[in-house]
């Protein structure tokens, strides 16, 4: 990847990270399925001035269904029900491997050795930090995290797919993208938050709500996933995915100074396991070929 790319990746982590601690916040007067609906709802105002990309509907459709609704409504629900907002942006992380596994089922792309070493550190990781669930991570809040990583991954393989469609304007498209979620998960704060949730939270919609809400529809939404987006249309999805297991660093930082949230021992372990896997998945190779030079020219 060029320079300028990796920086862009590197204030993707930036804006991710903090992302965490925004959702909780935005949590606190509003139901989680009506802050999905806030968010996209502002993420789509700039329509009004951006030409929409010429990609097909099924396209946008199903990338706001799975990147958006799906993503966003299982991580919603799983914060609002006691899962630690650190520990989210930690478990989240699991796309980027789920992206690898789909990548190369749907777009033929060959993993390398380093990228399956990378792969079962994360697992075990993961297995650390599920098998730690109790009163301060309910086990439902882990399991639907767990469903936000794979849509978002199903969301990066749509990415791809769009990118294949000619020279897209991915920043054009995220917006315009952002026009599918918000009656979907209106419909669906209605059936499970009920009307009586929405009609307080909309009466008692504070400034600090407001903020929250705009924080994840523009700078979480358009310009992370817009900058996400661009990336992956530039290189292979097991290239981008990775810089994404950087977001918990900001997101345990961010957590412990504004919430005081603290990780257990197995919950610690799990997370330095998964944090292994990006490294050896980025670095593995590098450092094998590195070595075997060496061993050639000894």
């Amino acid at each position: 990847m060029k320079t300028k790319d990796i920086m862009l990746a590197f204030l993707i982590v930036l804006i991710w990270g903090i992302n965490f601690v925004a959702i909780k916040i935005g949590l606190h007067g509003v139901p989680p399925l009506l802050l999905g609906a806030l968010r996209f709802m502002l993420a789509a105002l700039p329509v009004l001035f951006i030409a929409r990309p010429k990609v097909p509907l099924r396209l946008y459709l199903a990338y706001g269904l799975t990147i958006s609704v799906g993503q966003f409504g299982f991580l919603f629900s799983a914060i609002n029900m006691g899962m630690p907002s650190g520990l989210a942006s930690v478990v989240l992380q699991a796309q980027a491997f789920f992206t690898l596994v789909l990548s190369a089922l749907l777009l033929n792309e060959q993993w390398k050795k380093a990228q399956l070493a990378g792969l079962i550190f994360a697992s075990i990781g993961l297995a650390f930090i599920g098998s730690a669930h109790g009163q301060m991570m309910p086990l439902l809040g882990f399991l639907l995290t767990l469903s936000a990583a794979g849509m978002w991954a199903m969301g990066n393989i749509i990415t791809r797919k769009v990118a294949a469609t000619g020279p897209v304007n991915m920043f054009s498209f995220v917006v315009w993208a952002s026009l599918v979620p918000p009656l979907p998960f209106l419909a669906l704060s209605w059936i499970i938050d009920g009307p009586a949730a929405i009609n307080s939270a909309i009466s008692h919609f504070s400034w600090t709500s407001l903020a929250a809400v705009a924080y994840l529809a523009w700078a979480a939404t358009l310009l992370g996933y817009g900058l996400w987006a661009r990336l992956f249309s530039l290189y292979p999805a097991n290239q981008v995915a990775p810089f994404s297991l950087l977001v918990p660093v900001v997101g345990l930082i961010t957590a412990w100074l504004v919430f005081g949230e603290t990780l257990n021992g197995l919950q610690w372990a799990g997370s330095l396991l998964l944090m292994s896997g990006l490294l050896i998945n980025l670095f593995g190779g590098r450092l094998k070929s590195m070595v075997a030079l060496k061993l050639k020219r000894a």
